[in-house]
């Protein structure tokens, strides 16, 4: 089974549409004038040049190139850099950045308490936003908010059903004037625009590109030295890229589970990938899988085992290879 550029398939139920609190997701601040320079020496894009119109999709990898976490980082001012990220991660990635700070300008916090995030889709997403809603992924747009403080507003990856944004704003905002979304469905649009997070479970399972980071934006090969460039460098330029993640439809009554072992049908005795991400779409179970190139050519896949429930394979919304 080869790429290609189809997009996912339609749902036939209603499309996911409305607003969702990101429970599971915190927010970490780096606050003073070389935050922007010291979070751009430890991560996979370019936060030196990132302006104040721009989101970026980050990795955060130890020395071995293995991602410990990711991130989505805007600038609401000059000196300082708001990144959300899941919050089971958010601990351990402050602690391991704040272990290098030395003498840079920079404060780094948990500001879980001070800013949500919120999942918005559909086009009522964007009408509700108006002239906020960023045309393009990875724009930032404003929107301003009570206390006068603005609220960050990022388009994310097309989903293949409509746009999606995620919104960062005061804690003591009131919640969107949206319908209501369900976090397994807004799990489910990550999983059908092929956006894995690194959660607790997946810390240090993967290289940025067996994630597909960089053909999402989220890795700057022009850039200066951070934790594992060399590593990520050398599986890019030197085709040693044998491991993609991919959609996958679950067989009904399954529950996937993050970091599970998937397997195929013509070698049964090794694993052929990892459950990077779960979501539900139109009522069943979805997830991205970090999967062998290989597998996919024939046969089967499983989850759990060779005999498990079967993994229907399902086109990504981009090609591998070319970037977005």
């Amino acid at each position: 089974m080869t790429q290609n550029s189809h997009p996912i398939p339609p749902v036939s139920a209603p499309p996911v549409r409305g607003a969702v609190r990101l429970t599971d997701f915190g927010v970490m601040r780096a606050q003073g004038e070389e935050a922007a320079k010291f979070l751009h020496s430890q991560l996979t894009q370019d936060l030196a040049l990132q302006t104040l119109q721009q989101a970026r999709l980050a990795g955060y990898c130890s020395a071995k190139g293995r991602l410990l976490a990711t991130l989505l980082a805007v600038k609401p001012d000059d000196q300082t850099v708001l990144m959300a990220l899941p919050a089971d991660v958010l601990p351990a990635t402050l602690k391991r950045l704040s272990m290098f700070v030395l003498r840079a300008k920079c404060k780094l916090t948990d500001a879980s308490g001070d800013w949500a995030a919120w999942g918005l889709s559909g086009d009522v997403a964007a009408t509700w936003l108006g002239a906020a809603a960023p045309a393009q992924t990875w724009q930032v747009g404003r929107l301003a908010t009570a206390d006068g403080t603005d609220a960050q507003v990022t388009r994310l990856p097309d989903d293949g059903i409509g746009p999606r944004f995620l919104l960062l704003q005061p804690a003591s905002a009131p919640a969107p004037a949206l319908p209501e979304v369900d976090l397994a469905d807004w799990h489910g649009l990550d999983v059908r625009a092929g956006l894995a997070w690194v959660r607790g479970a997946t810390v240090e399972q993967f290289v940025p590109q067996m994630v597909n980071l960089e053909l999402i934006g989220g890795v700057n090969f022009q850039k200066g030295c951070y934790p594992g460039q060399e590593v990520v460098a050398r599986s890019q330029y030197r085709g040693t890229i044998k491991r993609r993640t991919h959609p996958f439809l679950v067989a009904e009554g399954a529950q996937p589970q993050l970091a599970q072992e998937i397997f195929h049908s013509e070698d049964p005795g090794q694993p052929a990938g990892l459950v990077a991400a779960t979501g539900r779409s139109d009522g069943r179970e979805v997830l991205l899988a970090e999967v062998k190139l290989a597998a996919l050519e024939s046969g089967s896949l499983h989850l759990g085992s060779a005999e498990g429930p079967l993994l229907t394979h399902q086109p990504l919304p981009y090609i591998v290879g070319e970037p977005q």
